[in-house]
């Protein structure tokens, strides 16, 4: 599985504080190791047929797309603004 990340993702992550950088950083180790992990709570964002979701915290959240074996991080950031603009 690769990872790659759009100029939004990178932006947004940036504006994170540091400690919600290192749940976004723990969340994705967990989501290389094991799709499946319980924490993620990964599922489709309604409304789309193509964009998921998983939680990096109890208001984070980080949406993707998947791409055969690429995960395309496209947002990060809270609960709602980032589920407003996947």
């Amino acid at each position: 599985m690769r990872i790659a990340r759009t100029e939004r993702f990178k932006k947004a992550y940036r504006k994170l504080e540091k400690h919600e950088q290192m749940r976004v950083k723990k969340s994705l180790l967990q989501l290389v190791q094991d799709r499946n992990h319980p924490g993620l709570r990964i599922k489709r964002v309604k409304g789309t047929s193509h964009i998921w979701e998983m939680r990096a915290g109890r208001d984070l959240r980080i949406t993707f797309e998947i791409r055969d074996d690429l995960y395309l991080l496209r947002n990060v950031g809270h609960h709602d603004a980032t589920l407003r603009r996947p």
